[in-house]
């Protein structure tokens, strides 16, 4: 919870915006399920991808969200830029999706299918990054042109933002990470999100969770790898 009490004024602009979200809570969530089944149905992901997980944002989650953002509007001195009228675009993950695949060499083919999927129901991606820690992941995302974002709290996913080909206009957040990215992120948005575990060893064995993930992921690289070398070697040998 915030030190000092936000002001009743950003309160009652807070509620007008989490107002204008349940009002509009049916094109988000029409939204949301032709985006999903756009990419769950895709042929083209099946062979990639090991499951899909989806949901709507909570108005509770929202507001809290929203009070967060403006304290931290307070603190850097900028402006609070979100409003009823602008809710839907630039809140960005009203609607969000996870694709969770096995290892990180299937991110080059996930992200050709996800545009090429996008491209073809008309949706625009408004922007397309990764968050990520460490120096191999940053080089992964920009042999395949993806730019990365540094990530404070250890972990590695990458982000797409994705505008509507609907009048109304709204965006969505679609994430891809590993399995193995997947357990740290839901231990750590049960212990850890929104406010920050009050227990410092709490938080200390979350970032240790984010390594050990990391390096879970790259032994799950190498197994694929180690198949992909043997098969190679057994094709050469008939």
């Amino acid at each position: 919870m915030p030190d000092r009490p936000v002001p009743k004024h950003a309160l009652r602009r807070i509620d007008r915006i989490v107002s204008t979200y349940l009002q509009n809570r049916e094109l988000v969530d029409r939204f949301h399920k032709q985006l999903l089944i756009a990419v769950s149905e895709s042929s083209e992901l099946a062979g990639l991808v090991h499951s899909f997980r989806s949901r709507l944002k909570d108005q509770d989650h929202l507001r809290n969200k929203l009070i967060r953002k403006w304290l931290e509007c307070r603190r850097d001195r900028t402006e609070f830029a979100i409003t009823p009228d602008n809710l839907l675009v630039m809140v960005n993950d009203l609607a969000g999706i996870r694709i969770l695949h096995l290892h990180t060499t299937q991110v080059k083919a996930i992200d050709q299918a996800l545009q090429a999927i996008l491209n073809e129901q008309r949706y625009s991606v408004l922007d397309r990054f990764a968050r990520t820690w460490d120096d191999e992941s940053r080089d992964l995302f920009a042999r395949i042109g993806i730019r990365t974002e540094a990530s404070a709290t250890l972990y590695t996913s990458v982000h797409y933002i994705v505008g509507s080909n609907s009048q109304t206009q709204l965006t969505a957040e679609i994430q891809v990470r590993t399995l193995m990215e997947e357990v740290w992120g839901e231990v750590d948005h049960e212990l850890n999100y929104p406010e920050p575990s009050p227990s410092l060893a709490c938080r200390e064995q979350l970032k240790v969770l984010a390594r050990a993930t990391s390096t879970a992921t790259r032994l799950v690289d190498s197994i694929y790898r180690t198949l992909d070398d043997h098969n190679a070697q057994q094709l050469r040998k008939r």
